[in-house]
């Protein structure tokens, strides 16, 4: 993954929490501009001397606060759509993304190794799942390795054991014996290069704390 994109994730959260501040900001200033206008107050004591004087009904008296608490159910509106956008915006983004990650490793935990995680997505999200699937791949080459080794140790525990119930094993068996001999240490060799790829750090210390602790008790 590119440098730049190192913190992107961060970087669209920052922008979720903006878009949702900006919102409450401009409606929260829309709102204080309206109750703080003088042409509010003035229309206020205008209709409340009309009506001292029969000008006017009690209901119109209070027209402009019924106007200010329409706009103010209007901006809580919005407020409430942009967050409504920002959620889905996180749901499809980081929330989607993730649960996919989750299920994928769960599997892979569970011994099914045939899937992959697929993020479409340039943030820290597709690096993790990169290095997941990075894993579940060395994992796969490890057991097929394995498995490999295993059938050839198991032909080659035949062969032996059918040329030595002869009375005198002839020297191509002999010959045979020994090349499966070296294929089998070749095959060893390579998985012992594959498994020294992993460092085992933890286990290791894992296991000394373990004796450490038996020995105290």
């Amino acid at each position: 993954m590119k440098s730049d994109a190192k913190y992107s994730l961060q970087r669209t959260m920052i922008v979720y929490f903006l878009l949702i501040c900006f919102a409450s900001l401009m409606v929260g200033i829309e709102f204080v501009v309206e109750t703080h206008e003088k042409s509010l107050k003035e229309e206020l004591l205008s209709n409340f001397e009309k009506y001292s004087k029969q000008e006017m009904g009690a209901d119109a008296v209070f027209a402009p606060i019924d106007k200010l608490r329409s706009k103010a159910v209007l901006m809580i509106f919005i407020i409430l759509c942009v967050m409504v956008i920002v959620l889905t915006m996180f749901i499809k983004n980081i929330t989607g993304p993730l649960q996919h990650i989750i299920e994928i490793s769960k599997q892979i935990s569970e011994g099914d190794l045939s899937h992959t995680i697929t993020v479409h997505s340039n943030n820290e999200l597709s690096e993790l799942g990169n290095v997941i699937n990075e894993l579940s791949s060395n994992l796969q080459e490890i057991i097929l390795l394995s498995k490999n080794l295993c059938s050839t140790g198991d032909d080659f525990v035949e062969k032996t054991a059918f040329i030595l119930e002869k009375e005198t094993p002839n020297p191509e068996d002999i010959k045979k014996v020994a090349e499966e001999i070296t294929y089998l240490s070749r095959e060893l060799e390579t998985l012992s290069e594959v498994i020294e790829y992993f460092n085992f750090y933890t286990v290791e210390k894992s296991a000394e704390k373990s004796v450490e602790k038996s020995d105290d008790e």
